[in-house]
């Protein structure tokens, strides 16, 4: 896939992907960040800067940073998960990366945390992961605990993409969801594919509770 063109135009397009997952109430107050590929050699990419209202974000608030986070464009700081988003790209190959924080990402990932992740089949809407053909795939979305220190929390994402290749995101416990795609759109694809399966999940575990099953 040929890299983009311009800065400019992958700011642009990642604003209005954070204003759609800020309006669908997947990113609420300051949370979540996104980011894009603008070249891979040298790796370049577009991120969104720290501690704005998504809601909000303008092309303004979109840096450029290198392969070890450092600003190349821009003024301000980028997202503290940065290095996250860069290892992601590393290792899956992507060229953007989601981040949401959701009710049901994080409630799902506080009930399935002991488990270390939770799994998902038998539900039509598995086929619009990437790759996935049929209702009878298997998708499993590691749990990860979360932590402060980000040096250390980017190693253990990639760590667990290393021992679960084929899956389509991972949960940081209590604080939300990462999912990536071959471009922005499949990201976002991704995001909504993977949030309604968490809907659906947390309401059957609610069910299930209430009933004396969970």
């Amino acid at each position: 896939m040929a890299d983009f063109a311009d800065f400019e135009a992958v700011a642009a397009r990642l604003v209005e992907t954070a204003r759609t997952l800020h309006a669908r109430g997947w990113a609420a107050g300051t949370s979540g960040n996104f980011s894009a590929v603008v070249s891979v050699e040298p790796l370049r990419l577009a991120i969104s800067r720290s501690g704005l209202d998504k809601g909000h974000l303008s092309s303004r608030d979109v840096l450029e940073v290198d392969a070890e986070g450092a600003v190349v464009e821009g003024h301000g700081r980028p997202s503290d998960e940065t290095p996250i988003h860069l290892r992601v790209v590393a290792r899956t190959g992507a060229r953007a990366v989601l981040h949401t924080h959701s009710v049901w990402n994080t409630l799902v990932s506080q009930w399935h945390a002991a488990a270390g992740g939770v799994g998902f089949e038998g539900l039509e809407m598995l086929k619009g992961l990437a790759g996935v053909r049929s209702h009878e795939h298997r998708e499993w979305l590691p749990i990860v605990p979360n932590s402060q220190d980000y040096a250390w929390l980017t190693k253990v994402v990639e760590a667990t993409i290393a021992r679960h290749p084929g899956t389509h995101g991972i949960l940081l416990r209590g604080h939300g969801l990462y999912t990536w795609g071959r471009d922005l759109d499949e990201a976002e694809r991704h995001v909504e594919v993977l949030e309604f399966l968490l809907e659906v999940k947390g309401r059957m575990d609610q069910e299930g509770g209430a009933r004396g099953d969970r």
